[in-house]
This record gives C-alpha cells, structure tokens and sequence, in this order.
C-alpha cells in the first residue's frame, strides 16, 4: 500500500514496543546481558506474533525466557520494572511536530501498555493493547480496532513498524507502513516492503 506524493495520512498509528520505546535495554538489563536479552527478546518476538488469540503477556514471557535457558521468573521482574523503560530520544521531537490524530497498537497487556505509554509522555487519541483487543499482532483485529477508534480508513492511516513482523499484518488490513528499524532486523522473505525503512523517527515527519 502507496500513499500517493500528494496525500499525507490523515493519522499514524504506531508500534509501541519498538517503534516508540527503547524496551530492547531494559530487557538485557533484566537478563544479565545483551546476548542474553536479546535472544529472550527474539524468542518473545517468535512466540507472540505467532500466538493469535490473546492469552496473558507475561505468560508468552515466561515461555520465551525458558526457551532461551532463562528463569522464568525473569518475566515478573520485566514487568515489575515496566516504569524503567524510556522512549528513543527523538520521539518527543517529531511525534509533537505531526499535526495528526496518534494512536499505539501494541501486543502487551492492558495495564502494562498504559505504564509503557507514560513513559513516552505523549498523549495518544487511541492505545489498543492486544489485551484489549483479544489478539496479538499480526492478526488484524487489534489494527482494525485502533483505527475504528479514530474514525478513519485504513489507506488513509500511516503504521509506524518498530518490529519486522508488523510489516505484514498493518499492510494486511490496508496500511501504507514506515519501518523504524532501529537494531536492524531481517525482514522476512514474506513480508511487503515498508513505504519507507529508516533507523531513526526523523523521516517520518516527511510523510506526514
């Protein structure tokens, strides 16, 4: 899905876990290391996208951390330490110069979505957590759901990726998508190519 030079969205959904926040650092933190957060965090990403209907978040942690030869405990001390996590430091900057509706989707719990969303002190029209929603990403539900909230169409919303596996499920259900890439993740074979891929939310303001 294209947006057409002439035509800026006339909302942006985004990502949160990724897209909007650096959650990578704290999960190392609480694994011991960067190898080791980053596999937890890989194992996470697997399962959750791959999971469908919605069952709790800490569980699908739990289960990701025990994969990977972690404790499975390390998923209450994640979620015990949610306040911790900080946004990238220019998302203040450019999500308060777009002069459009803002609304997160994101595969996490209702209650920890809402201490997450804090942390970015940006004030959202819609935050749709996969809690919320009943599904995870991919799935369209959650999608459909924030953009029904704002009242406006799917080709007519920009989807702010953080994670490969958002590419196809906002371009699914009809979203021209920008990928943050910041660590540099492979796309998958499957996936549409975004409108645009870049390691920082400064080229964003150039679509909207």
């Amino acid at each position: 899905m294209k947006l057409r030079a002439d035509v800026k969205p006339k909302a942006v959904l985004f990502d949160l876990l990724t897209a909007l926040i650096d959650s990578w650092s704290l999960w190392d933190a609480v694994a011991g290391g960067e190898a080791e957060g980053r596999r937890w965090r890989a194992a996470y990403l697997k399962i959750t996208y791959g999971e469908g209907r919605y069952r709790p978040y800490e569980d699908l942690v739990r289960e990701a951390a025990a994969a990977v030869g972690l404790p499975a405990r390390l998923a209450d001390e994640l979620a015990a330490r949610y306040a911790e996590l900080r946004p990238w430091p220019e998302v203040g900057e450019v999500l308060r110069s777009l002069r459009v509706p803002l609304g997160v989707v994101t595969n996490c719990s209702e209650a920890l979505a809402r201490v997450a969303v804090a942390c970015t002190g940006i004030e959202f029209a819609v935050v749709v957590s996969a809690e919320r929603a009943g599904w995870y990403k991919p799935r369209p539900e959650p999608y459909r759901l924030a953009l029904a909230e704002l009242s406006v169409a799917a080709e007519e919303t920009l989807f702010v990726a953080g994670s490969a596996y958002d590419l196809a499920g906002a371009a699914g259900v009809g979203m021209p998508v920008f990928w943050h890439d910041r660590v540099g993740m492979a796309m998958p074979p499957e996936a549409p190519p975004p409108l645009m891929r870049s390691e920082t939310l400064f080229a964003l303001r150039s679509l909207v």
